[in-house]
């Protein structure tokens, strides 16, 4: 048996100095994490921490049972629903795992009696490897689920066997995607204040769905939804890890009910690394049955996941595995298809959705493969892309992805013109002469965007995601829109606001946003999934299009012409053709609301109000486009710099082509740092080996090469206005390329990438090899 108490915290520079806040201030929580990967808890003593002044509330798995476990689950008949305690009792099953809470007049104080807390721990046998996890033997995670596995599927689509048997050749690769964070400046956090007078708790969220946190918070506090108030203000960064259900925000909500106080919890760094949600490990073996001249017949694949010690909620560590497996065929020509997912419970941190979830795994091992397959049958790797991409018509793909159309092979040409592909062979030979080794990569790409239902049932995840939004004009001319959606770096006031302006013909600064406060906007659950411009979009378009239809009767009653006759341009009704004759907005919003305004009369048959709500849930929509990098590996000390990046997106119509950009070329940097830098690695006991941003290295403006970035546009044929989603192709196409190109650069000496990420040390070993 072992007792372990929390490590010391780093000394503090200068005294601290430590106020008592008046009576009713806010109190601060922290919590006790267990240091293991695997253990039995046997012990639990919080009575020197709740005998330390300024401790409030001290509490344990036992104090916190109303709560009950969140629950990882789909409505699927294959997942093995998971329940993870709010905090540890019997055992704990990551290091980083809550084990208690304590609740006190500051953090330092909390973080004083944290160190108090006593836990005894008989330390078990972890796993760490997915594939281990899932062979016969492994230690057994969860005593319900048999197996370590959470879900198991498989599809097949067309004669697989068939292809297989006639193919010249079968062209394998295995490819093991590491684990990543997201890593957002702003960490986890929450401010809950409950009112007892009213009953009613606020929260403060760090949060990209403030709506789906309301629905999925309320029922464990025991509150209705009209009783919890969810504020989100701008986040600094999401990127899909702040759209789950903590432990830790439940925690603290349930301190405030219970002690009356308002209580403030904000994750440290290690918190953030260790405990906060992984992301897209999979480990991928596919197969490429092709022709001797290069035609691709099809394809197989299997994705073993690492969901982590729980499945989290609501998306579960399945949007790894399982989205990378149904973009199987990317943007390739096929007659068949089959994949199968295993998504295994390892003693390490949950995984859930980060930027392009399972489409940057899959896309980096499928793209891979395709290189191989150029190698093997001594075709150039960017010919036999284009021999067999897909025409730009809507189809649908062999895994039954409604593609929208695209420019499939024109994104590929034009990324190649961009990086500098004209004479690059030559270039590459002549720099291997001198010692130095250059590499190309490509990575053509779909983008699924504008996740709802259909999206999600398509990726397989069964549920209907529901969004609205509301338009408003004032009396004087002004308009108010509200969203469900939820801003966290995207530019969203400015892309809706003009998407409004447009639609009803008024000044841009006339248009007010407001999101991220469950009492003042209309529902909706939130943003991710490239779903905003999407899903924003049309249920604008649509609110729009019913108050200006008001508008519109009301003008043209006042001018004596028929509504269609009338156009909203530059804040006025006018008379299509007689500039002339028109009525301003100001004097349209007093006479809708007061009945007659300055001569003007509203009809008598329209509802004054000039307000409407709509929602919209979008068909299927993919964006696609390509990414090519230009590298260069070190030789003796393994370093990859990048020497030219360039990136081709087409997201049909642009609103905003400066907010594009920045989408593509912020989801790139992530893509950059997960193909060179980002790695949050265990031992085989479980112990975390990277709680410091001294261990897990991300790149900054310094490993950020200049971007070159082009656009074509080709709308949809399904969405409202051709919209597609624009926010992850940087980070499904970026890793992809860059792996691509470092294998280009060495492959001549023998040696084969199989995983990410590309760290010098494991470069060198490549090339040592």
């Amino acid at each position: 048996m072992e007792r372990v108490e929390r490590p010391a915290a780093p000394a503090r520079q200068g005294p601290v100095r430590r106020r008592r806040p008046a009576a009713g201030g806010t109190l601060h929580a922290a919590f006790v994490r267990s240091p293991h990967g695997h253990a039995r808890v046997t012990r639990v003593d919080v009575e020197a921490a709740r005998a330390l002044p300024g401790v409030h509330a001290v509490y344990v798995a036992a104090d916190v049972e109303s709560l009950g476990p969140v629950v990882g689950a789909l409505p699927r008949d294959d997942v093995h629903a998971n329940a993870r305690p709010i905090l540890a009792a019997d055992r704990v099953r990551f290091a980083g795992e809550p084990v208690a809470m304590v609740v006190a007049t500051s953090r330092y104080v909390a973080e004083d009696a944290v160190r108090l807390v006593e836990v005894d721990y008989e330390p078990l046998p972890a796993v760490v490897d997915p594939e281990a996890a899932l062979a016969p033997g492994a230690p057994q995670l969860h005593d319900d689920i048999p197996g370590n596995s959470f879900l198991r599927a498989s599809e097949e689509h067309g004669d697989v066997e068939g292809a297989f048997a006639r193919a010249d050749r079968v062209v394998r690769k295995r490819f093991h995607y590491g684990r990543v964070h997201a890593l957002p400046l702003e960490g986890r956090a929450i401010l809950a204040s409950w009112d007892a007078g009213e009953e009613e708790l606020t929260l403060w969220l760090s949060s990209q769905v403030p709506g789906l946190a309301r629905t999925l918070m309320c029922h464990p506090l025991g509150l209705t939804e009209k009783q919890l108030r969810v504020i989100a203000p701008d986040v600094g960064g999401g990127f899909g890890l702040k759209i789950q259900v903590n432990p830790e925000e439940l925690l603290a909500a349930l301190a405030s009910i219970r002690l009356g106080r308002p209580v403030k919890w904000v994750e440290d760094r290690y918190e953030a690394l260790a405990a906060s949600y992984h992301a897209k490990e999979v480990v991928m073996d596919l197969e490429l049955a092709v022709m001797a001249d290069g035609t691709f017949l099809a394809m197989r694949g299997r994705y073993v996941g690492d969901t982590g010690a729980y499945a989290s909620s609501p998306f579960t560590g399945l949007v790894d595995p399982m989205c990378a497996a149904v973009l199987l065929p990317g943007i390739y020509r096929l007659e068949a298809v089959r994949w199968e997912i295993d998504c295994a419970f390892t003693n390490k941190c949950p995984t859930a959705a980060y930027r392009a979830v399972g489409w940057s795994s899959g896309q980096a091992a499928r793209e891979a493969l395709v290189d191989q397959a150029a190698r093997e049958l001594g075709i150039d790797p960017v010919e036999l892309r284009l021999r067999n991409t897909i025409g730009d018509e809507p189809q649908v793909s062999p895994t039954g992805c409604a593609y929208d159309g695209g420019s499939y092979a024109a994104s590929q040409r034009l990324a190649l013109e961009l990086v500098g592909w004209d004479g690059f062979r030559e270039r590459q030979a002549a720099v291997r002469a001198e010692g130095r080794l250059l590499g190309l990569g490509v990575s053509p790409f779909v983008e699924p965007g504008g996740w709802a239902s259909a999206m999600a049932k398509r990726m397989g995840f069964p549920f209907d995601y529901l969004d609205a939004s509301s338009v408003t004009v004032e009396p004087d001319g002004s308009v108010l829109v509200t969203t469900g959606l939820h801003a966290h770096g995207q530019g969203h006031r400015t892309v809706l606001a003009q998407v409004v302006a447009d639609r009803l013909g008024v000044a841009f600064e006339s248009v007010k946003v407001v999101q991220g406060d469950t009492d003042r906007t209309v529902y909706g659950t939130g943003s991710y999934g490239s779903r905003s411009a999407v899903v924003g979009f049309g249920s604008l378009a649509r609110a729009c299009d019913e108050v200006a239809d008001k508008l519109k009767r009301i003008a043209a009653y006042n001018l004596e012409v028929a509504p269609e006759d009338i156009e909203l341009v530059d804040g006025k009704a006018v008379v299509r053709g007689a500039p002339d004759r028109s009525i301003e907005m100001l004097m349209l919003g007093y006479t809708a609301y007061f009945g007659a305004f300055v001569g003007g009369k509203r009809p008598p048959d329209i509802d004054p109000y000039l307000t409407s709500t709509r929602s919209y849930d979008p068909p299927e929509t993919y964006s696609n486009g390509c990414c090519a990098a230009i590298v260069e590996v070190d030789p003796e000390t393994g370093v990859v710099r990048i020497d030219r990046l360039a990136f081709v997106d087409d997201c049909g119509v642009m609103l905003n082509p400066t907010l594009v950009e920045g989408q593509l070329a912020g989801a790139s940097a992530q893509g950059i740092g997960a193909a060179l830098y980002e790695e949050l690695p265990y031992d085989e006991d479980g112990n975390f080996l990277a709680g410091t941003l001294l261990d897990y290295l991300y790149p900054t403006t310094l490993e950020i090469p200049p971007m070159a970035l082009a656009h074509i546009e080709t709308p949809s044929t399904v969405t409202e206005g051709g919209v597609k989603g624009a926010g992850e192709g940087g980070n499904v196409a970026a890793p992809s390329a860059i792996v691509n190109a470092v294998q280009d650069a060495i492959a001549h000496l023998g040696a084969e990438v199989t995983r990410t990420p590309l760290t010098p040390d494991r470069v060198r070993a490549l090339l040592r090899g």
